[in-house]
């Protein structure tokens, strides 16, 4: 039993919705398909970088620890009198409005050497008269500490807490203390969060962040591929919620307004909910998962005003230079570790992460990835797989080639107008799918069809007209090579008295004759889309239905035929002319049931026909001669023309048949012949 053709295009558009299917499991996370995640962290720089602002931002400044400060001043750390006289010269000398310090100071300053002094107050030099009253008064310019904290505690300053989110690190001790924290576990009415778990910490001497106005983690976690694109605002420890430096230092320039969570209507079944986004004052920050922002980065490093610390503390700037400004200490220095990977640049300060996100807080211009973003993704792929994998089949390669860019126009283009209204869509997954459904149907297309192409014209090209192998080289599959039967129209044509011509011409002007013949009745076969099946010497043999189904056959046949009379009538002249005997033929015509495919043995095959209405044709042709006619046809090709007048000539009995036919003349179409006729 055979099995049904699958329809034209099946393959093709079952692998557009594999591909689709595929694609959609992976953004639901049913399957997890690393390189389209890393394909979209890549899209996602590009897109960073096509679209960042550039230019300084004047407003956020950077005091950099950098390397000629160290070489000025001393390695790092240095003493905490040089830090408070930094802080008194920001704020009093250049009138700064807001110092944050990207560095830590978990440990004593021991360096001036009060302690050993203290030791030796108590120790050997216990009894020695006035040094304890001496000690004590010059004790307060060698508290380095003690200076630092009175120089905070005068001014709006923000210190530092590193949090550590990794619990295999047993032998890790917490140092220093923590700021308090920026939400506490009753300002979520007991609503738990998804957030990162800090659980040890690194912080400041407690006199420090006493005196401090706030302080902030400056924790960046970097994705799957190393690169820092986004920065918790939150971390959660001990059951309370710290603020990032970059959130405490933007709510301390509004005047220190309280931390407002905006959370989901309803509380997640699972116990874990998302904060949505974080407000304070007129500022609204969207955040994602972990309660993370994504860092709107201005451009590539040094995107802010740096000035070396050694020229504040030396007072190398004029003093309105600094002024109203927000100011970061930090370091670019290679040897204090605070480089990172960024989209923007390999190798970025992370003091600057700081700044892009304060900028982005103060101009409200943080990104967002909403929750919803996920079902555009499904949405998106559903469609583009659903148009795509039906439709780029049916298209021609340049019109499918142009159906593809339009399509990838239109994502992308959508996609950066939704990213400059400051959200977030997947572009990686939708683009990649169009592409490989454009790739498939290409591949395909050159592959499979080119050969199926390939083999029916080599096959036909000889034998039908050329614009007959296009339509079927277009659809390969409607075109069989196996045997079957069908309902055809077989023409035979013989010139009347070849061999006596053959005789009358040498070898050279008979090929010639017969090309000047051939060319001609061949022409007028392939106009009606006729197949030749072969010459057989001055004969012809064709047939019309096959290999391309003709619901009109019989009349192309007919009118192949009397277009046949028509040209061997008009090249008489040229034929006396050269010489050459003139031609007449006899063509039969017959309708009926027929074997057609590729027949023939192992050795030789050919597309031909056979059967007995095939026969009939051949005998119709022999007995054009004896009635004195051009062209015979058997009854049932008579019954099946239209618009045709025929004249019955007789009954006969024809080799291999037992049952007479009757055979007819056509005589023209009846819209064409006289009233008389």
């Amino acid at each position: 039993m055979r099995l049904p053709k699958l329809p034209k295009y099946s393959l093709r558009i079952l692998l557009g919705l594999a591909v689709t299917a595929l694609l959609l499991a992976n953004a639901i996370r049913f399957i997890d398909i690393g390189l389209i995640e890393r394909l979209e962290l890549i899209s996602y720089d590009t897109r960073v970088k096509l679209t960042m602002p550039g230019g300084v931002d004047p407003r956020i400044v950077i005091v950099d620890l950098d390397e000629k400060s160290l070489a000025e001043i001393g390695r790092w750390p240095w003493g905490r009198d040089r830090m408070a006289e930094l802080v008194h010269k920001l704020f009093e000398r250049h009138q700064i409005a807001v110092l944050g310090f990207d560095v830590l100071f978990a440990e004593p300053d021991v360096s001036s050497g009060l302690d050993k002094l203290r030791a030796l107050e108590k120790g050997k030099l216990h009894d020695v008269p006035g040094f304890k009253a001496e000690l004590d008064k010059i004790a307060p310019s060698l508290d380095h500490d003690g200076l630092f904290a009175a120089a905070i505690a005068k001014h709006p300053v923000v210190l530092s807490v590193n949090f550590e989110f990794s619990q295999s690190k047993g032998d890790m001790r917490n140092a220093g203390v923590l700021p308090p924290p920026a939400l506490t576990a009753g300002d979520l009415f007991g609503r738990t969060f998804s957030s990162l778990q800090g659980y040890k910490f690194i912080g400041n001497l407690p006199q420090l962040q006493a005196q401090a106005a706030g302080g902030g983690h400056f924790n960046a976690e970097p994705e799957v591929d190393g690169v820092i694109r986004r920065a918790p605002l939150l971390v959660k420890h001990g059951g309370d919620y710290y603020e990032s430096l970059s959130l405490a230092m933007a709510r301390l320039l509004a005047g220190s307004p309280p931390l407002i969570p905006v959370l989901p209507p309803e509380a997640n079944p699972s116990g874990y909910d998302a904060i949505e986004s974080l407000r304070f004052a007129k500022v609204s920050i969207p955040v994602g998962e972990n309660v993370a922002a994504l860092i709107p980065f201005r451009g590539r490093q040094r995107s802010y005003q740096y000035v070396s610390a050694t020229d504040i503390l030396n007072d190398r700037l004029p003093p309105e230079a600094l002024q109203g400004t927000i100011v970061l200490v930090g370091t670019t220095a290679a040897g204090l570790f605070d480089l990172r990977s960024t989209p923007v640049d390999t190798v970025y300060p992370g003091v600057e992460i700081h700044a892009n996100l304060i900028a982005g807080m103060l101009d409200n211009t943080i990104k967002q990835s909403p929750p919803y973003a996920l079902a555009i993704e499904v949405v998106m792929l559903f469609l583009i797989g659903l148009i795509l994998s039906f439709v780029l089949p049916r298209l021609d390669p340049v019109i499918g080639s142009i159906a593809v860019i339009v399509t990838l126009a239109l994502i992308i283009g959508s996609n950066l107008y939704i990213w400059s209204q400051n959200i977030v869509w997947p572009l990686a997954s939708p683009v990649l799918l169009a592409i490989f459904i454009y790739g498939i149907n290409m591949t395909y297309g050159f592959f499979v069809e080119r050969r199926a192409k390939k083999q029916i014209s080599g096959l036909f090209g000889q034998y039908i007209p050329p614009e007959l192998v296009d339509e079927m080289t277009e659809d390969p599959s409607s075109v069989s090579m196996e045997g079957e039967s069908r309902e055809l129209t077989v023409l035979f044509s013989d010139v009347r008295g070849f061999t006596t011509i053959s005789e009358g011409l040498d070898p050279q002007a008979l090929s010639q004759l017969m090309n000047a013949y051939l060319t001609p009745m061949t022409r007028a076969i392939h106009k009606q889309r006729g197949t030749i099946d072969k010459y057989m010497g001055d004969a012809i043999m064709a047939f019309w239905g096959a290999p391309l189904h003709d619901k009109n056959h019989v009349d192309n046949a007919l009118a192949a035929a009397m277009e046949m009379i028509y040209l061997l009538e008009k090249l008489g002249p040229e034929f006396r002319a050269r010489g050459w005997p003139e031609l007449r033929i006899g063509v039969g015509l017959n309708t009926g049931p027929m074997n057609v495919g590729n027949m023939g043995s192992e050795f030789r095959r050919a597309y031909t026909v056979m059967g007995d209405a095939v026969n009939l044709g051949s005998r119709l042709e022999s007995l054009t001669k004896n009635y004195g006619v051009d062209i015979l046809v058997g009854e049932t090709t008579m019954q099946a023309a239209s618009n045709m007048l025929f004249r019955q000539l007789d009954r006969v009995r024809v080799k291999g048949k037992d049952e007479p036919v009757t055979i007819y003349e056509p005589m023209g179409r009846l819209n064409r012949v006289s009233q008389e006729l």
